[in-house]
């Protein structure tokens, strides 16, 4: 009879050929045992592969005891105690024995009920941090698989780049987001005067534990690409780059005047306003009316100069005139 079982399980496998959070903790010998005397009550005929796809239903196929079982690294031998704590005494009650279909699906359900709320209180894992890292302690427990699920990333992050003028101090961290070990090494490597993450470009700067690599002065022949690779028990961890680009502080310079001189002026050449100011559309109308009175007046400044110096012409012209009317009259009175 325990062969007829165990074949009949083998053959509802074949119709859900994924394990589930059942499957991964609990013996075939105790499925055995505890779907024994299941019975159709609808027909009063005992039927044991009708128990697995409950089972199946309950647990393998349930979306809730899926998502309770997604706990950290080291913590499914928690989910295979309290999944065993419920179904175990139910295959000794139920060993030999033969029992309705209504009270498995009312056991069952309680069982799976008491793990989902016990499997959800064990620690969660904090997930994982893109781009990048191997991150071991962001594994999740998969229960359709009976692993756990790495964070699918590539050691390599992305370059980052970094801009400096000749002579600045430099600082590079190799931070990651996510934990790390506590027997880590840090191996800093450049490839000099290139941009690249081929890792054969690379030779070994520094190696230890210092995640922090500084530059007091940085010069042209320091440009190029710093690799920083975490290791852990000779496995690598992650590994991080920045590319350094060195301007040149004449370079520098010239790029420093001409921000100033873009900066001071407006589109159309006009001179950006002062704190203050109105706006350009309220300055032109005063600009007009200032230089049209500075025009003005000194039009007025120069005819008041025009006329003051023909003034003593007339003067002269008018003192002539008189001295001829003297002389005349004088004339006259001579010849009486």
């Amino acid at each position: 009879m325990c062969k007829q079982v165990l074949w009949i399980m083998c053959v509802s496998l074949l119709f859900c050929p994924s394990l589930g959070c059942y499957q991964c903790f609990v013996d075939v010998e105790e499925s055995s045992r505890l779907c024994w005397g299941h019975v159709m009550s609808d027909v009063e005929v005992r039927n044991v592969d009708r128990c697995f796809f409950m089972l199946d239903r309950k647990f393998n196929n349930n979306i809730k005891v899926i998502e309770a079982a997604k706990v950290g690294r080291g913590y499914d031998q928690q989910l295979s105690k309290i999944l065993n704590a419920e179904i175990l005494p139910l295959a000794k009650e139920f060993d030999m024995k033969q029992n309705y279909d209504y009270v498995y699906e009312k056991r069952l359900q309680t069982a799976a009920d008491n793990f989902i709320a016990a499997a959800s209180k064990l620690p969660r894992v904090s997930g994982c941090f893109p781009p990048c890292g191997f991150q071991s302690a962001g594994a999740v427990y998969n229960c359709m698989t009976c692993h756990y699920d790495s964070c699918e990333f590539p050691l390599d992050c992305p370059i980052e780049e970094i801009q400096l003028i000749e002579n600045s101090r430099t600082r590079m961290w190799c931070k990651v987001p996510f934990d790390l070990p506590a027997d880590i090494e840090v191996i800093w490597r450049v490839a000099k005067q290139m941009k690249t993450q081929q890792i054969d470009q690379f030779a070994d700067v520094t190696s230890g534990v210092d995640r922090l690599f500084s530059i007091p002065s940085v010069r042209l022949q320091h440009q190029g690409t710093y690799q920083c690779e975490i290791l852990s028990g000779g496995r690598s961890i992650v590994r991080l780059y920045y590319y350094l680009a060195v301007i040149p502080q004449v370079v520098a310079g010239h790029i420093a005047l001409q921000e100033i001189f873009e900066q001071s002026l407006l589109p159309g050449g006009q001179l950006v306003p002062g704190p203050g100011s109105s706006p350009p559309s309220l300055q032109l109308p005063m600009l007009l009316t200032a230089c049209l009175t500075t025009s003005l007046l000194l039009l007025f400044l120069s005819l008041g100069a025009l006329y003051l110096s023909s003034t003593p012409e007339q003067t002269s012209s008018l003192e002539e005139t008189d001295r001829d009317e003297d002389l005349g009259v004088a004339t006259e009175h001579g010849e009486q």
